[in-house]
């Protein structure tokens, strides 16, 4: 069973689970399965909004999409939330993402 696969099955059991939904964005990731990393990313952010490194993440498989207005406001929204938590240095990850793509 593939780690993906193994992801997908402790989902089905927890499908709340904010860590094993990351890791398997992750896993997406390193797939080269943008598409799929970003509908994992957006599901964390309804689950939990406030987890900012998901806006970044989302932002990065965005741009590797040639989506660039979605990363635009992926980043804005993650830089929001970052701000809110007080989580400086993710706020300033974001904003230099958002910087970069201009």
């Amino acid at each position: 069973m593939s780690r993906i696969d193994a992801l997908n099955s402790l989902l089905e059991q927890s499908p709340t689970d904010i860590f094993a939904r990351y890791a398997l964005a992750m896993e997406y990731v390193k797939a080269d399965r943008d598409e799929d990393a970003v509908r994992e990313f957006h599901e964390i952010q309804r689950i939990k909004p406030d987890y900012a490194a998901a806006y970044f993440h989302a932002g990065q498989a965005l741009e590797r999409l040639d989506r660039t207005d979605e990363a635009r406001d992926s980043y804005r929204k993650g830089i929001e939330v970052a701000a809110r938590s007080g989580d400086k240095h993710t706020q300033s990850e974001l904003q230099a993402a958002l910087d970069i793509l201009g």
